[in-house]
């Protein structure tokens, strides 16, 4: 048989939580493929690149679509429960659960597309999208893995140690250039004793100038009174620039504070850290390269 689509996983997947207690998984993998009847080659099966098992990719689309439009809650990284939406969804008695069906729910169609949110109504999902040409096909499902994997990122995040949290900071920093070496930036970089750093780095490897830097792993919105004491405490470190990263967001008076101060403060919120993770290689590994080609029209335009 051919291998189940997310499509055809969702419903049943969202099935096994109805009981409303707490599954990995791992096990909703187990039930899953024994529902489908699957064969133990086809639950074997690799992508042709042969670096991935087609039905746990598959899974874990299913996993982030129905997580994405609020029908499931990770309770804890790989362990999900159904939320009322869900049960409400499932008390509908669908057929099948389709791009189109989440395509009701604002939530999922901020997360399929993102670049398009200036447009608040909710957007149509259409089962057959090929409306957009290949080469948009491949750049929003790009931009799909890529909003994924930063939730991912922030999940992990959330479930390690605070000293963790710090040296993740560090990380990110010292593969953007910034603070130096790395004992350097552990020396002058202190524990602020609320799951943060609070301290100075160098904005170049010479220490030519300093920028000070706090980190908070908050769950709460940093507010204006948090930056605030953050511009404040600039002129107290003699630095005449900032950096405040949180796990969390900013409230739209927080972002309101530091544009008045021009661009001597970068806020960083917990998506953007999770994406410069990603540009920058911290947590991450690459899995496949597609090395796209296009015609060279001056190779063709020498024997013309």
């Amino acid at each position: 048989m051919a291998i189940p689509t997310y499509e055809d996983i969702m419903l049943p997947f969202l099935q096994h939580l109805s009981d409303g207690q707490v599954h990995t998984l791992k096990s909703l993998q187990e039930a899953l493929t024994d529902g489908f009847n699957m064969t133990e080659e086809e639950k074997n099966r690799l992508f042709p690149s042969g670096r991935q098992n087609m039905f746990y990719n598959r899974l874990g689309w299913a996993r982030t679509y129905l997580k994405k439009s609020l029908l499931i809650n990770a309770v804890i990284s790989g362990h999900f429960q159904i939320t009322q939406r869900g049960l409400d969804l499932l008390a509908a008695s669908p057929t099948k659960i389709t791009n189109k069906l989440l395509g009701q729910y604002s939530e999922f169609v901020a997360f399929k597309r993102p670049a398009k949110e200036a447009k608040t109504q909710l957007i149509p999902m259409d089962d057959d999208e090929t409306v957009s040409t290949p080469r948009e096909q491949m750049d929003e499902s790009y931009q799909a893995i890529q909003n994924a994997l930063s939730e991912d990122l922030l999940q992990k995040i959330a479930a390690n140690s605070p000293s963790f949290f710090e040296q993740l900071v560090l990380d990110v920093l010292l593969k953007m250039g910034y603070g130096g070496s790395r004992e350097d930036a552990a020396q002058v970089v202190g524990k602020t004793g609320d799951e943060g750093i609070d301290g100075i780095i160098k904005e170049d490897r010479l220490g030519l100038d300093v920028i000070y830097v706090q980190a908070k792993r908050w769950k709460n919105s940093v507010g204006s009174p948090d930056i605030q004491t953050f511009i404040g405490a600039l002129q107290l470190k003699n630095a005449q620039k900032g950096i405040f990263i949180t796990t969390s967001t900013f409230t739209q008076q927080a972002k309101d504070i530091a544009a008045r101060v021009g661009n001597r403060i970068v806020l960083i919120d917990g998506m953007m850290l999770a994406q410069l993770m990603i540009e920058f290689g911290v947590g991450v590994s690459s899995e496949m390269v597609y090395d796209m080609k296009r015609l060279d029209l001056d190779y063709f335009e020498v024997g013309e």
